[in-house]
């Protein structure tokens, strides 16, 4: 999936003013701002890979909201002066950076941003906004996040929930509620944060609060009675407008060549000195031969006497470029005497099943490294030892289980040797895992460590192979630039492990999570990946096929109800056909006035009308079309025939895994039409797909955790855990609970364990507050543990700063203390659920850990091919369905010891949505 970064650069440059000192040139000109600015964009460029970028600023001049309200931020001062005069300045550095930047007429930077994130979304592409400005987070989806580089917060769905105590989809309801004092927009009287929250979590909106308005008793209840006809207007104020006729496409915005000459003259002239310096050392590591700022020595060879041996003596290391068979040789005495190794490969392609090597860098001990170019191509280039050869002599070396390496994200570099027919054996460390071990919740790329931990700031793979349409491959790179960046990156592996180890080894738990759970699943994974999905892509394709047929009937079914042809797919005409020919309802408005035609708008009136409800079923097929059975037969390795996965250890705080490109974790199960797309998931002939899932097992942990002798006795027995808390709640014999019954407990059960309010629970069954309320009521009266437990662990958390998992792994609650009621509670919501969800996730590791083991030690054909949540799915060959059948539930169950049983559900067919 693609990145775009966007930075609201209007909201960093009066934050950059106020928080920085009054800084001046050599001709008392002010730079703070700049400053300021400028190292939060190197900050964002270097924490962010991104395919496409841009930072965008306010243009001069009204805006529509000043039209729609004279007094939108008439109470701001104007712009001080030493801010404007860096304005100019400030837009020409960005330029000569590369950055993409934006400033359009009659909108603000938010309606840019917002409109750029909606085409990111819309093309599948994952989407990063850079902000201060807490009104952007309306936009927060799960392919939108929020980072605000000066005060290290990261705003995803979770997040916006714990810090504003509402959803992202409330947050404008939220806003209109509370105000928004910098833009002069007027909430209701004496409603704060707290009354709001409280207000959308017992109504579920503010339609709903309206719609209830005269419940609300007292001066409040009179405020938010007298507010009522403001609130039109500011929805259209408050509401980022996501639609601006943009000059620019999402694609357009590629990271430019940086015009290093004009940005040196720039910071010469602002008196950067800093900024100036880095800037030249780019200059070296592009072309080393305009400074001397890294020596190169030839008098001194480390090995051989070649002439095209070169030792590079730089700022990070002594890094030495092997090109002979006498100093390739040398270099392998020194691997097999070493304790350990920092190994990394220099390849192709991001693709790990594509790759090929171009080099390998080596390091045996801090700021000692060397690199060996096995496959650089381009005019000039030095002698380079054989590929082949070289990969013979290390070999025995790079198989040998006894001979310990280190390195960063391994399993990547273990498929690019596998590609080459090469096993890497000894794997020891991991330091993208241990910084996940230590700090689940931050960055774990290594250029972000080594600033962290290290101090050090690394040359990043942008400056050695250029950007956007400039970029070229690695194996287009200086052998001598090649030799910096890759030696470097096995140094500074080296250093992070020696700095990042101790922490772990110092806590047993922690030490059994790195040692016991992440390194062995690295290994599984790694076989996951290369066994690969049997895809039937002729059926995908029928199934597309399929699909755009009952879309072509859709469309015309809409023609007939609307009297006319129209584009399905564009807002602006459905808009005209619901609500100026057919007079429907109008919902909402957009912030431009128009009637709104979202999902929320469609899903009120297909309560009512046809054409909403055939609309949401046109979007519908129309996203699994173009999600699943178009793109998922492009995915197949033409070699293979199956679809290879990646599954990511190190990006979810709670320790699940993630599954990318594709993903197979998410494919919809809940309509017909998505089901059938895992009939395409399938077993070759003379085998069968098994999965084996965990029931229930969330709740399963939460009884562990709480102790309740009312659960753990339901669950020892083997009852039906809905059906015995609808005994319990509702006082009635387990025998004679219904369908109904039955639903209302497992909507009760899975609600608290994930803090669900009152009004959610009322929503979720259909029921009145009241009766919600007393449901709740009853459980806990049934279930008093579970209570105490949430009690407890609310208390824990605040004492320590995070909650932990049955085995010890971590998760920090950085809001857990604030003294904003919303966030503290969003915190304690998400210490509640945590350790239930990072046990499930230890568990499932231990369990493929335990399987993959067991498959070897007996020599069976079955392999692991996915993990999809608390699923393991495998394919078998018909000979061994029985034996799995019965010795996977043995192996899954007794990963860990609760004080409940885990029980494995077994499904067998011929592919994935009859095994499941």
């Amino acid at each position: 999936m693609k990145t775009v970064l966007l930075v609201d650069g209007s909201s960093y440059l009066y934050r950059a003013f106020h928080a920085l000192p009054d800084l001046r040139n050599r001709n008392n000109e002010p730079t703070g701002a700049i400053h300021g600015v400028l190292n939060m964009l190197r900050r964002l460029h270097k924490d962010y890979v991104a395919d496409y970028s841009a930072c965008v600023f306010d243009a001069k001049g009204k805006t529509f909201r000043d039209k729609l309200y004279p007094e939108y931020k008439a109470h701001r001062p104007s712009m001080p002066l030493d801010l404007a005069a860096q304005i100019e300045p400030l837009h020409a550095c960005i330029r000569a950076m590369g950055w993409p930047m934006l400033i359009i007429d009659g909108v603000e930077a938010d309606d840019v941003i917002g409109t750029l994130a909606r085409q990111a979304v819309e093309a599948d592409m994952r989407c990063i906004i850079s902000t201060g400005d807490k009104d952007i987070a309306q936009l927060v989806n799960p392919h939108i996040s929020l980072v605000n580089t000066m005060s290290n917060e990261v705003l995803d769905e979770a997040n916006v929930l714990v810090k504003f105590g509402v959803p992202p989809e409330r947050m404008l309801d939220y806003l209109m509620l509370v105000g928004d004092t910098s833009d002069n927009v007027p909430g209701v009287h004496k409603v704060g944060p707290k009354t709001a929250v409280k207000w959308l979590t017992q109504y579920g909106s503010l339609d709903n609060i309206i719609e209830h308005a005269d419940e609300i008793k007292g001066a409040i209840g009179d405020n938010l009675r007298r507010a009522l006809d403001w609130f039109d207007t500011a929805r259209q104020l408050i509401t980022i407008k996501c639609d601006v006729d943009l000059p620019v496409r999402i694609t357009d915005l590629a990271f430019k060549p940086q015009d290093t000459e004009q940005l040196a003259r720039l910071f010469e002239h602002l008196d950067m000195k800093a900024s100036l310096r880095e800037l030249r050392q780019q200059m070296v590591i592009s072309n080393p031969n305009q400074s001397a700022s890294c020596i190169s020595s030839e008098s001194q060879p480390l090995a051989g006497d070649n002439e095209n041996d070169k030792t590079v003596h730089c700022q990070s290391g002594t890094y030495q470029t092997i090109f002979t068979d006498a100093e390739l040789d040398d270099w392998i005495t020194r691997l097999d005497a070493a304790r350990l190794v920092s190994v990394d490969s220099e390849t192709t392609s991001l693709n790990p099943m594509e790759a090929k090597l171009v080099g390998i860098s080596f390091c045996i001990e801090s700021h000692y490294a060397a690199y060996l170019p096995l496959m650089h191509n381009y005019p000039g280039v030095p002698q380079q030892l054989s590929l082949d050869a070289a990969l013979n002599k290390l070999k025995p070396w790079l198989e040998n289980e006894a001979k310990r390496k280190l390195g960063q994200n391994l399993k990547y570099d273990k498929h690019v040797f596998a590609n080459h027919g090469i096993q890497l054996n000894g794997i020891a460390h991991d330091t993208l895992l241990q910084s996940y071990v230590l700090e689940s919740h931050r960055s774990h790329n290594m250029d972000s460590l080594a600033l962290r931990h290290l101090d050090v700031k690394t040359i990043s793979y942008d400056e050695v192979t250029g950007k956007g349409v400039n970029r070229i491959g690695f194996d287009e790179v200086a052998i001598d630039t090649a030799t910096q960046y890759a030696a470097e990156d096995a140094d500074i592996t080296f250093r992070l492990h020696q700095t990042l180890y101790p922490s772990i080894q110092s806590n047993e738990q922690l030490k059994y999570i790195y040692c016991e759970i992440e390194m062995p699943i690295l290994d599984v994974l790694f076989e996951i990946e290369r066994n690969g999905v049997l895809l039937d892509y002729k059926l995908l394709q029928k199934q597309s096929h399929e699909l755009g047929e009952k879309l072509h009937a859709l469309e015309q079914q809409a023609y007939i109800i609307s009297g006319q042809p129209f584009n399905l797919n564009s807002p602006k005409q459905i808009q005209e056909i619901l609500f100026n020919q057919l007079k429907l309802p109008i919902v909402k408005k957009t912030p431009t006035g128009v009637p709104s035609t979202d999902e929320d708008v469609l899903q009120q009136l297909a309560l009512d009308y046809p054409l909403p409800k055939l609309l949401l079923d046109y979007r519908s097929l129309a996203k699994l079309k173009s999600t699943y059975t178009d793109k998922l037969p492009m995915k197949m390795d033409r070699v293979t025939g199956r679809v290879h996965t990646n599954y990511s250890q190190a990006v979810a705080v709670t320790g699940r895994l993630a599954s990318s490109d594709p993903n197979l974790q998410n494919i919809p199960v809940r309509t017909i039409e998505g089901r059938r797309i895992r009939e395409a998931f399938i077993a070759p002939k003379g085998y069968r797909i098994i999965s084996a899932d965990y029931s229930q097992i969330e709740l399963r942990i939460m009884a562990h955790l709480s102790q309740d002798v009312g659960l753990l006795k339901a669950f020892a027995a083997g009852e039906d855990i809905h059906s015995a808390t609808a005994s319990e709640i509702l006082g009635i014999p387990l025998s004679q609970v219904d369908k109904e019954q039955r639903r209302y407990a497992k909507v009760i059960n899975f609600g608290l364990i994930y803090g669900m309010s009152e009004f959610g629970l009322a929503s979720q069954l259909g029921i009145e507050r009241s009766a919600a309320r007393a449901y709740m009521e009853r459980y806990f009266a049934r279930y008093p543990k579970v209570e105490n437990y949430m009690q407890q662990t609310r208390e824990k958390a605040k004492r320590l700063g995070y909650v932990e998992t049955v085995l010890g792994r971590r998760l920090w609650l950085p809001e857990i203390n604030n003294a904003n009621g919303n966030r503290r509670q969003g915190a304690e919501r998400a210490a509640i659920n945590a350790p239930m969800q990072g046990t499930a996730a230890d568990i499932i590791k231990l369990a493929m850990i335990a399987v993959r083991n067991w498959l070897h030690k007996e020599q069976l054909r079955s392999k692991l091919i996915m993990q999809v949540h608390d699923e393991l799915v495998l394919e078998v060959p018909d000979d061994e369905v029985a034996l799995m059948k019965s010795s996977l539930p043995e192996y899954m169950s007794n990963v860990l010891q609760l004080d409940v049983p885990l029980v494995i559900e077994i499904g067998i067919g011929d592919n994935w949505e009859q095994a499941h």
